[in-house]
């Protein structure tokens, strides 16, 4: 009997460590646009480069958004669907089927539905 108690406890804990991860939430992407992430030497001039940053509503909340690093990705439309996960300071989300990792760089509350 003890050992059928303590086996049932077991796979009880077990399952929660195992759904212990960040929970995936609904946004839409709602703006987007380029700010400088660094500059590049070239012989007698520095060039700008850009990097993609974008807004993420999810219910109340606004996520501002900035690759981590410039590089040669497509633009996701604007008021795309995306299911994200947040982890510290990284979210992570798919749309059109590609995979996307961003940097979380605000956070601020949404302005009300007129």
């Amino acid at each position: 009997m003890k050992k059928a108690l303590l086996f049932f406890a077991a796979l009880l804990l077990s399952g929660s460590v195992a759904s212990a991860g960040p929970k995936p939430q609904a946004g839409t992407i709602i703006s987007q646009n380029s700010v400088g992430c660094g500059a590049k030497k070239s012989k007698k001039q520095d060039i700008d480069i850009l990097c993609q940053q974008y807004v993420v509503r999810a219910g109340s909340t606004d996520y501002t958004v900035r690759q981590p690093k410039p590089s040669n990705q497509s633009l996701i439309p604007i008021n795309m669907p995306v299911e994200f996960t947040l982890d510290k300071n990284k979210m992570k989300f798919k749309a059109d089927g590609k995979s996307y990792e961003f940097l979380v760089v605000a956070q601020a509350a949404a302005p009300p539905a007129p």
